[in-house]
């Protein structure tokens, strides 16, 4: 099959989106399959060959974030060459109701559509100021895939749809066979050591650091081998300074990291912590560092909450409570055979979203689509946006 897979968002910055790209891209060519993928970069970026690069981006602020998107007719183009060059059996592109390279995707497509949401967002000015452009889009989408309940939700609640529930995948050999970082992750010892992961912007209020912070600087003084490894994007300065500075040295920041080093830093925590104070439509992060091995902490958020099995997999605290997040690590470091526990009701769940699974039950989605469209050609031709006439 030859698959076209089209990502809103910038490769040239890490984000959940573009690593789902990329190993849903990597699985279906596991399984035998043509990939193209294309996505906003620098032509001069290093990317993977499947890529095709499709220019700078702009920044866009979306879902209490900020997306790095490309669009205008100048990219239309491009999207509509890629289109025509790669003959696609079927074209899947991922959120496609932001002005992005996917809504120009769906836009320019002849052939079935696949869209992927990932969101659970049910507001957006954008979506109510293109009410007439987003009903043509949705028209010309064969079939829809959501991420989770919540955003497949959205579908059925406020775009007059549903969508088959298909969650993100991860890559579990990848994070399950790498060796810790030199060092980490220490002893962990009854009312002393253990070390506390978290990865993401620290500086984005909804990743919800600064719960994490206050729990950590409460509970550091009573345990003087405890250590804080944080990765994402930020200025050193600026998270050192969130902390007093008798405890700036029990805390070590690694910066962006690539994904070989996001899994070795998963593995080298006690307790992966995920803060989150809402926006979360699935936990791609937590699947990550199940597969890891890391025991898993975080927000009782209704995503987060399906994907530890309701705490079964992982231990939830009330959101943005860092009083009760301090007394949930602390029980953790002290309880060896809670963590093994948890751990392993961990792998048994991780197992379900391994990349592999996954991607066999988005290919019976393209199989199905193609089946509907039964080799139809759909008129190009759409009024009042640029189109052919």
């Amino acid at each position: 099959m030859r698959i076209g897979i089209v990502c809103p968002y910038s490769f040239d910055v890490p984000g959940g989106v573009q690593n789902h790209v990329m190993d849903l891209a990597e699985a279906l060519l596991g399984l035998g399959h043509e990939v193209s993928v294309l996505a906003p970069a620098d032509e001069e970026s290093t990317l993977p060959p499947y890529v095709v690069a499709a220019g700078r981006t702009v920044p866009l602020p979306y879902n209490g974030s900020v997306a790095r998107i490309a669009f205008g007719p100048f990219y239309t183009n491009r999207v509509r060459r890629w289109i025509t060059r790669g003959d696609f059996d079927v074209l899947h592109v991922h959120e496609p109701l932001i002005p992005s390279l996917s809504m120009m995707a769906v836009l320019s497509a002849r052939g079935p559509v696949v869209a992927t949401f990932h969101t659970a967002l049910t507001r957006s000015r954008m979506l109510a100021a293109a009410q007439g452009v987003l009903q043509i889009l949705l028209e010309r989408i064969t079939a829809r895939i959501a991420v989770s309940a919540l955003a497949r939700k959205v579908q059925v609640e406020h775009l007059d749809g549903g969508a088959v529930e298909i969650p993100n995948g991860v890559a579990v050999a990848k994070f399950a066979g790498v060796a810790p970082l030199p060092g980490w992750p220490g002893e962990c010892t009854t009312g002393s050591g253990g070390t506390l992961g978290f990865l993401g912007r620290f500086t984005e209020a909804r990743k919800g650091f600064p719960i994490l912070r206050d729990a950590f600087v409460a509970l550091a003084p009573h345990r003087p081998g405890l250590r804080l490894l944080v990765a994402g994007p930020g200025d050193p300065d600026d998270l050192f300074g969130r902390f007093p500075a008798e405890l700036r040295d029990r805390v070590t920041f690694l910066g962006l990291v690539s994904e070989v080093d996001k899994a070795r830093m998963l593995r080298s925590v006690d307790l992966y912590v995920a803060p989150n104070t809402g926006g979360e439509s699935f936990g791609m992060i937590l699947t990550e560092a199940l597969a890891a091995g890391a025991t898993v902490v975080a927000s009782d958020l209704d995503a987060f909450r399906r994907v530890l099995d309701g705490g079964r997999a992982g231990r939830l605290f009330p959101t943005g409570d860092p009083a009760g997040l301090r007394t949930v690590l602390a029980e953790l470091l002290d309880d060896p055979a809670q963590r093994a526990a948890l751990t392993a009701c961990g792998d048994q769940v991780v197992a379900h979203y391994d990349w592999p699974v996954v991607a066999r039950r988005v290919v019976e989605v393209y199989a199905a689509a193609i089946e509907a469209t039964d080799g139809r050609v759909i008129d190009q031709e759409w009024a009042g946006l640029g189109g052919p006439r």
